[in-house]
């Protein structure tokens, strides 16, 4: 199953993308600036790309399925252009994704 939705922002449009297999899912949000993330992006290979990641982690007893819960995830990593546009790891996703639309 893939869901793509708006997500509601002060800034600039955002979309999250929701994808489900038998076996597990991940969800992100897209900005023009960068990404919210779960944890299946690799920060290091995002870093040499240089775009700005934000990553928030779940866990197995308590993934990060839908927007909602990566929004209200806290930021576990970033990537060097998101920590230069000021998103930090400990703020949630909500608050990164503020950042990353503005």
């Amino acid at each position: 199953m893939i869901r793509v939705s708006p997500v509601p922002t002060e800034g600039a449009p955002a979309l999250s993308l929701e994808v489900a297999w038998a076996d597990g899912q991940f969800v992100l949000i897209v900005t023009d600036r960068g990404l919210v993330a779960c944890g299946v992006v690799d920060k290091e290979v995002m870093d040499r790309f240089g775009a700005a990641i934000a990553i928030a982690r779940g866990t197995p007893e308590h993934p990060l399925v839908t927007t909602d819960d990566l929004l209200n995830a806290r930021i576990a990593d970033v990537t060097g252009k998101a920590a230069a546009l000021g998103v930090r790891a400990g703020m949630t996703g909500r608050e990164a994704l503020a950042i990353l639309s503005s």
